[in-house]
């Protein structure tokens, strides 16, 4: 990718990938050289195996693009590539590697070390003091920490633009006197400070974990570890791969949850924009990415977006587009959608945002202490992410993908999810694990809209996999007027026409292998 004879003439921020990881001195038979006893036990419990997509990036081939003049900071073994700063003439002498496959200009210019954004994206500021009953309560939090899952032994990452005061403010004091943040780490300035530069991933954070008098975090026991992504005096791909950098580092240290409170859609040089037609959750870097952390098993919960009154985009923004990403949108406290969320379907129609969570009027915590409200998917998105920490305690059997089928199906509108709101206000008091821990049980299935409108309906199933499925359609006597047999793929949807029908009540009985539904189902 290349923009033009001034930006090549100047120093630049390039990702070069390589060939392949031959002759490297790891082994995959050899795990714990590259990965944490925590994140082979994260991997045991979710039944992943270590693949060569896990081996380290072949330290010979980053020596060599280093003699080549140029700078050398971050590896990814997911892309089997290295970010690297130099010139044009380095440029060329690093192309000509026989190790190197291809390079792609991800920024212009040097790292940044000075400036904060020229846009403060994902929420709005209201002072005042807030409690925190109300974002809590809708998604059963106050219930699930009187049963004693505040999110003790979980590991939380938390992907943002910065945490100024979080040293320092006495909410977030527990987490130091308790050794519960455990590491940090700056990719955007190569430093290990993130308590500089921006307060939004301050606001996340208390989300999550800040504990204050009547201030509650959704999991404030839970360890954290903080990552500064997001460079927000500039928008450049190279944001994107700085995430997948933090992700590689989470997963090799046994994260449990990530939660990114970020999104991608557009950039300060148009050629790196990503379109509609890339809503598929296999375009952005960044999604590639977030579907790698949950293949290893990590729960990846994300802001849907507040582009919900953009009439030039309105959709969700990556990685919010990835199946089993939980993308989180925004309601207000009266449980209604906040109008700045964004929406779904993804370009391969698949129901997007998954669950919603408040994001008007949120209680945060600022840099110096105070508790002020903010609004934003960015600040619902940690509610779920809290959530799913605790499902994590209360429930130490589930996988990453059943932690994101159990949320889906205690959502307020599990049985007929929609664009608008997904499935709906997840609550803890209505998790049913009992449906989903039998290995040979698939999943959860969903006939929506319903009421019937048109002349069909959507079929769909909560998780992965194929799954198939025997529907038969029966009037209120009992007499079957309709069957056939689907196969389902993951949670896209199949459409199943029913013009043959008259406007009524009906029962729709939906069998599995190992499970039978019955559903009143009404046409308009």
């Amino acid at each position: 990718m290349m923009w033009g004879h001034a930006l090549q003439a100047q120093v630049n921020r390039y990702f070069v990938f390589f060939k392949d990881k031959q002759n490297t001195p790891y082994a995959i038979e050899r795990p714990a050289e590259f990965l944490s006893a925590r994140a082979l036990q994260r991997r045991e419990r979710n039944r992943v195996t270590v693949n060569e997509e896990d081996l380290p990036v072949n330290p010979t081939y980053v020596n060599q693009v280093r003699a080549a003049g140029v700078s050398v900071f971050f590896t990814s073994k997911w892309w089997n590539g290295v970010l690297m700063e130099g010139d044009a003439a380095q440029l060329a002498a690093v192309q000509q590697l026989t190790s190197v496959a291809r390079i792609e200009l991800v920024a212009p210019g040097r790292k940044l070390t000075q400036g904060r954004g020229k846009r403060v994206r994902d929420r709005s500021r209201t002072d005042g003091v807030q409690q925190t009953d109300a974002q809590l309560q809708p998604l059963g939090i106050p219930e699930m920490h009187a049963q004693g899952y505040r999110g003790e032994g979980i590991l939380i990452a938390v992907f943002d633009s910065g945490f100024t005061g979080v040293n320092t403010a006495s909410p977030f004091a527990h987490l130091f006197s308790d050794n519960r943040l455990t590491y940090t780490f700056n990719y955007v300035h190569n430093v290990p400070d993130v308590y500089d530069r921006d307060d939004h991933g301050t606001e996340v954070l208390s989300v999550l974990a800040a504990q204050s008098g009547s201030y509650t975090g959704a999991a404030p026991k839970a360890t954290y570890q903080l990552y500064l992504t997001e460079d927000v005096s500039s928008e450049y791909r190279i944001e994107e791969y700085n995430w997948t950098f933090a992700a590689e580092r989470a997963d090799s240290m046994g994260v449990d949850v990530i939660n990114t409170s970020l999104g991608y859609n557009t950039f300060d040089e148009d050629v790196m924009n990503y379109t509609l037609a890339d809503l598929t959750g296999e375009s952005a870097v960044i999604s590639r990415a977030a579907a790698k952390a949950i293949a290893r098993g990590m729960v990846v919960v994300t802001s849907a977006g507040n582009e919900g009154n953009m009439v030039s985009w309105r959709k969700v923004t990556p990685p919010a587009d990835v199946e089993g990403v939980l993308a989180v949108g925004s309601v207000n406290a009266q449980g209604l959608r906040s109008s700045f969320s964004s929406i779904g379907p993804t370009a391969d129609g698949r129901i997007k945002p998954d669950v919603m969570a408040m994001g008007s009027g949120t209680a945060v915590v600022q840099p110096n202490g105070s508790v002020s409200s903010a609004s934003g998917t960015s600040v619902a998105s940690p509610l779920v992410a809290g959530l799913a920490a605790g499902l994590l305690q209360a429930y130490p059997q589930l996988t990453a993908r059943h932690v994101y089928q159990v949320i889906l199906l205690a959502g307020s509108q599990a049985a007929t999810p929609d664009n608008q709101n997904g499935f709906g206000i997840p609550n803890f008091t209505r998790v049913n694990v009992t449906a989903i821990n039998e290995e040979d049980c698939a999943h959860a299935i969903f006939v929506y809209p319903n009421p019937v409108t048109q002349n069909s309906v959507q079929i769909r199933l909560s998780g992965w996999g194929e799954e198939t499925v025997f529907l038969s359609v029966y009037s209120p006597q009992g007499q079957r007027l309709a069957e056939r047999q689907l196969v389902l793929q993951g949670p896209s949807p199949v459409e199943y026409d029913l013009s043959v029908l008259t406007p009524g009540t009906y029962l729709v009985k939906v069998k599995t292998a190992c499970t039978e539904r019955v559903i009143r189902l009404v046409k308009l």
